[in-house]
């Protein structure tokens, strides 16, 4: 039986994803919701289904599942098999369950950048004016290859998804392309780096929310690979 919490008119929303800093996360929200005594929910967003979840993936859920029920939380959300901007759900879900104050870590990103590729935060306050956010600033303790921006890279692959390509952890059908993703560090989403070889040369594209920001340079690697078949 979930506790009563005494407050209401609060409620804290923790958005997580996968890597090392959700259980964190979850933590730092728990936190704020028993000091204010108000209901605490956990959400996480996924392009993919459920059903194509790999075994890291699923220990993720299932820890967090765990945290939920020991911390009495209202509900653990699983969005899976999304294929609407990450901001889109969050803003969903905190409009059904009132939610007044959001929990989430994100990398700071430059100046630049935010002007050129715009900045997530902003996009969930223009889609939720009414929610105060709690960005977490996560300490950089997992050294990869790249130096200490991304986490170390894992296997993965894209698949074509309309006029982009979104990358995939579990090998199908689909597939377009095999690589190595490296997500950066301090981010619930997947945003990172993906690198692979094509023609003995090596590419490297950004990575969004999963997807590829210029899917033309993928689009010019496969046009070839059609070429010469």
């Amino acid at each position: 039986m979930k506790k009563i919490r005494g407050r209401m008119d609060e409620s804290i929303l923790v958005c997580v994803f996968y890597g090392p800093n959700g259980e964190r996360l979850i933590n730092r929200g728990n936190k704020l919701a028993t000091m204010l005594d108000c209901p605490l929910y956990i959400l996480t967003v996924d392009a993919a289904s459920v059903d194509e979840f790999d075994a890291q993936k699923a220990s993720y859920i299932e820890r967090w599942k765990e945290l939920a029920e020991e911390y009495e939380a209202e509900e653990f959300i699983v969005r899976d098999n999304e294929k609407r901007p990450s901001a889109k759900v969050i803003a969903e879900v905190a409009h059904k369950f009132n939610i007044t104050q959001i929990v989430m870590g994100q990398t700071a990103k430059s100046r630049w950048e935010e002007i050129t590729k715009g900045s997530f935060l902003n996009m969930l306050l223009r889609e939720i004016p009414f929610v105060d956010l709690h960005v977490v600033s996560l300490a950089r303790t997992v050294k990869g290859v790249e130096g200490d921006e991304f986490e170390k890279g894992v296997r993965c692959y894209l698949v074509k998804d309309e006029n982009s390509y979104k990358i995939n952890f579990t090998q199908s059908k689909n597939c377009q392309l095999e690589g190595i993703f490296f997500k950066e560090i301090g981010t619930d989403f997947d945003n990172g780096v993906f690198k692979f070889m094509h023609d003995n040369k090596l590419y490297q594209v950004e990575v969004t929310e999963d997807r590829i920001d210029l899917p033309e340079v993928i689009d010019k690697c496969l046009d070839k690979e059609l070429v010469r078949k």
